[in-house]
């Protein structure tokens, strides 16, 4: 770990201040960036705690939008009883990820930036385009079990890691970020960035913007949602593939549909295709797997991981059943 200068932010404007300097970085629950230090591929010269930062509430407001702060607690969001009832999706994502100890440490500002867990990106002994931009990347030949089959591009396959961002891009969640210039709103499925040319740049936020906020609009049907998570081993065990779900069912047919999958993109992947499939079509289990074939219809496997095709369709079309009452 490199030297470093750590602050202690009392409110959102000196943080934001503080962040101006070149290499500043937020910490929060740190459960992400300690491990990056350590491993010298994080190298802030300045670590700025915005735990003091009045950022941890979750607020819901009359119009049905529930406004959650950057620094609520994953356990805590977790377990909100209007989450639990209103969007069984998100708490059902946040409770499969990572330990329980982890979870009460973890916010939802810094779960919204984790960085993936290619094991390339970790071993700095190996190339990798996002810790150096053009060196290379060693996942598109080597052993690529774990990466990604959808939104990849020749200068990097890494996937996304987070259950809860999958949750979140399925709701149609927007963030709140702060800068020195005022407040500006970011719709969720704008907010991370596609590897393309440059996978080293992994969303939106410019330099020093603070994430404040995540809303989550109101949405009826939120209450019939489901998220499934496939993995290795039942516990602190990253996704293979996953599903986040919703339904707007009437008459035996679905008006509307979310769908979001993890474990197999580069960035939290909202299927739209697979979305306008199930809209307006018959609830049964041919439907679900017509928008399973559409989600996973550019996927483009590598060596090892041909096998998260099918497995997210699976995923997906079981994670329908079961909000459609067909499982």
């Amino acid at each position: 770990m490199q030297p470093f200068k750590f602050i202690r932010a009392q409110d959102s404007h000196a943080a934001i201040t503080a962040a101006l300097t070149n290499n500043a970085k937020f910490i929060a629950g740190g459960t992400n960036m300690i491990d990056l230090m350590k491993l010298n591929i994080e190298k802030p010269t300045q670590v700025i705690d915005i735990n003091g930062l009045k950022l941890d509430k979750i607020e819901i407001f009359s119009n049905g939008t529930i406004r959650i702060g950057a620094l609520v607690k994953n356990s805590d969001l977790a377990y909100h009883p209007t989450i639990i009832k209103s969007y069984p999706v998100l708490s059902e994502a946040l409770l499969s990820g990572a330990s329980a100890q982890l979870r009460n440490m973890a916010t939802v500002g810094g779960n919204l930036l984790q960085r993936t867990r290619c094991p390339y990106f970790y071993d700095t002994t190996y190339p990798c385009n996002k810790r150096a931009p053009g060196s290379g990347c060693s996942a598109l030949n080597g052993y690529n079990r774990n990466n990604a089959v959808l939104g990849t591009s020749d200068k990097c396959i890494a996937t996304h890691p987070s259950d809860m961002c999958v949750a979140l891009a399925a709701l149609g969640a927007v963030i709140h970020v702060q800068s020195d210039s005022g407040v500006r709103e970011i719709p969720f499925n704008e907010f991370h960035l596609l590897p393309g040319e440059t996978p080293q740049f992994e969303t939106t936020l410019k330099h020093g913007e603070l994430i404040i906020a995540v809303d989550i609009p109101a949405i009826a049907y939120g209450a019939r949602s489901h998220y499934l998570k496939v993995r290795d081993r039942a516990s602190y065990e990253f996704a293979l593939s996953s599903a986040a779900v919703a339904l707007d069912i009437k008459n035996g047919r679905i008006l509307t549909a979310r769908v979001a999958l993890g474990g197999i993109g580069t960035k939290p992947w909202r299927s739209l295709a697979a979305e306008k499939v199930l809209m307006g079509a018959v609830n049964n289990e041919q439907s679900y797997r017509t928008a399973a074939e559409a989600a996973l219809s550019g996927a483009k496997p590598y060596q090892h991981n041909a096998f998260k095709i099918e497995l997210a369709k699976r995923t997906l079309v079981r994670a329908l059943a079961t909000v459609g009452g067909m499982s």
